[in-house]
């Protein structure tokens, strides 16, 4: 899910599948609370990252190419563009975690030897590294994997690589709107079957829906011990007050907080507001402010989305200088701080 408000972007069918959701939000109906699986740490403070895209926003029927990076890039170009990039995620954010996205075009073709020197200069700076499979864009863009026949040799690519890589997670599904929360379950399932040589504590199994919710996933027993990723977002609401977001982010996550990684949250940076100063009237401050506390209230690790997409009124870090040697600025400094204070620094906000 992304920054750009559902009645502009989605097909009628993605529309209805989003009305669905906002509706079982202020329901309960489906997200109700469910009894956590074993988790696999007692909490995911660990993970305290950003999210590093293509400019079309990780959909595409073609390699994807993040932010800042160029397929004629050689591996050792890019692995050295990364380390800068990455530098800079944790020289200006205090991050130590990146997510990172893949299809079947950047892993079973040729960019693949290029696009490791990402993730092995993420890896090799220890930050954390998630891989997460997207889907293609257009008609292909229906929350259903794309094509079997060519998802499972990508995985059988990407585990192979990095299965020995204690940095590296794999995140089955981006976003698996399209499946049931059973049908999603499923899959989930047969990926851990699959690779089986793969620690469930380096998995991240996504919330059905939107990554909307980890009830469902949670109370699955075939997934213990694997790490839940959920996805919230301010636009999802035309309004909503401090305590309205708590209550909504929540819901939401029941009684699995210890395994779950809000691994995309966000909000604009680069429009000017505030995050360190309360607003009642203003929606997104209301959101950053109640999301960020949760995340520090339940110890929960946060992913915002994104740290780095060109053009993206959302991001926190904008390209400068060289591009063969690129650094970050910070959009927002109240959304850093604000990000910062999630991941256990910093100051509240004073109400």
């Amino acid at each position: 899910m992304r920054k750009t408000s559902a009645g502009t972007r989605f097909t009628p069918r993605l529309r209805a599948a989003v009305v669905a959701i906002l509706i079982a939000g202020t329901s309960g109906t489906t997200l109700a609370a469910s009894p956590a699986s074993a988790a696999p740490s007692t909490d995911t403070t660990q993970f305290k990252g950003v999210n590093w895209a293509d400019p079309r926003d990780n959909f595409a029927d073609d390699p994807i190419v993040l932010s800042g990076l160029s397929t004629s890039d050689s591996y050792a170009q890019t692995y050295a563009k990364a380390s800068r990039i990455i530098s800079a995620f944790r020289a200006n954010l205090g991050a130590n975690t990146v997510r990172l996205p893949i299809n079947p075009y950047t892993a079973n073709g040729s960019y693949w030897k290029s696009y490791r020197g990402v993730i092995d200069a993420a890896s090799d700076k220890g930050f954390k590294v998630i891989v997460s499979y997207w889907e293609g864009t257009g008609t292909r863009k229906d929350g259903f994997i794309d094509d079997t026949a060519t998802y499972w040799p990508m995985w059988n690519t990407v585990v192979k690589a990095y299965k020995n890589d204690k940095h590296v997670y794999f995140e089955p599904m981006n976003e698996p709107h399209g499946y049931t929360d059973t049908e999603w379950a499923d899959i989930a399932a047969k990926w851990l079957e699959t690779y089986p040589s793969v620690p469930r504590n380096r998995v991240f199994v996504s919330g059905a829906g939107y990554n909307d919710h980890v009830t469902s996933v949670c109370a699955d027993p075939r997934l213990k011990g694997t790490y839940l990723s959920l996805h919230h977002y301010g636009f999802w609401k035309e309004y909503a007050t401090y305590d309205q977001w708590v209550a909504d982010l929540k819901v939401r996550i029941g009684d699995c907080a210890n395994r779950t990684v809000a691994d995309e949250f966000g909000a604009p940076m680069t429009t000017g507001f505030d995050y360190n100063k309360p607003d009642v009237s203003n929606n997104f401050v209301n959101y950053v402010q109640a999301v960020t506390d949760t995340f520090r209230e339940l110890k929960m690790g946060s992913v915002y989305w994104p740290g780095l997409r060109t053009d993206d009124t959302y991001t926190l870090q904008t390209l400068t200088g060289d591009p063969a040697r690129p650094w970050l600025a910070t959009t927002n400094q109240s959304g850093a701080d604000r990000l910062a204070w999630a991941w256990g620094r910093g100051k509240p906000v004073q109400r």
